[in-house]
């Protein structure tokens, strides 16, 4: 054997150890990781009620006082996975807050000196699955994912400070309906690999993600009479496994 063969094979020897160690190490990155068992979504969007769609009504109301404008929304989510094998699969609840602002009018039709909202807090329980294997098993960061849900929506007009009265009703109430929700889902774990065992070690934050969701719901009371919450609307957000 020449002498260059022989120093080749030291090396070699040499590495060896180290490689073992390296692969311990990760082995034991994979096995300190956290268990999922939930998640969270953080997400804000226009919502947009279709008011004057409703039937029989006559004029414009929404378009008349609030203009063309959807109501900001905040909403938060709480999910719970009950399977995970190809993708995850869960129930989640939400809860969130609208508001919109426009000039109250005057029985004759004329601006008053006061401000009127509308005031939405949009609740829902629905099922949802995301195909996350991908992501988990091909490194392939984007999450298609869907939901169906259950929805109820307390509103509420206000005119100045006051909840707003018209005919002896107070201008308030709550709606049901159901929706439907399509979205993606990009792992932020591949922009920064190492931030990513780092959030799960210190915080148990399993993966982390943006979004973005269209929803279709129709908030009417199943097609009842009333005020027609129904919203066709894109929301964007972070979503967490933990």
């Amino acid at each position: 054997m020449s002498r260059a063969s022989a120093l080749g094979v030291v090396a070699l020897l040499a590495a060896l150890p180290a490689l073992g160690q390296d692969t311990v190490v990760m082995e034991e990155e994979v096995s300190l990781r956290s268990p999922r068992t939930g998640g969270i979504q953080f997400r804000m969007g226009g919502y947009k009620p279709l008011i004057d769609e409703e039937p029989g009504l006559t004029g414009t109301p929404y378009k008349d006082y609030f203009g063309d404008e959807s109501l900001l929304t905040f909403e938060v989510e709480l999910q719970r996975y009950f399977y995970q094998g190809v993708g995850t699969a869960g129930v989640g609840f939400s809860a969130g807050y609208g508001e919109k602002y426009g000039t109250a009018k005057l029985s004759s039709g004329a601006d008053a000196a006061e401000r009127t909202s509308l005031r939405l807090v949009p609740l829902s329980f629905n099922v949802f699955y995301k195909f996350d294997y991908a992501a988990f098993e091909w490194g392939i960061p984007l999450v298609p994912y869907g939901k169906l849900g259950l929805i109820y929506t307390p509103w509420w007009v206000t005119k100045g400070a006051d909840t707003e009265v018209a005919n002896g009703s107070r201008g308030s109430g709550g709606r049901w309906g159901w929706g439907a929700t399509g979205g993606v889902a990009f792992m932020l774990d591949v922009l920064e690999p190492r931030f990513a065992r780092d959030f799960d070690s210190d915080l148990g934050v399993n993966h982390s993600y943006i979004f973005a969701e269209y929803t279709y719901a129709d908030v009417d009371n199943f097609g009842g009479p009333g005020l027609n919450l129904s919203n066709r609307r894109w929301m964007f957000g972070l979503a967490l496994d933990y």
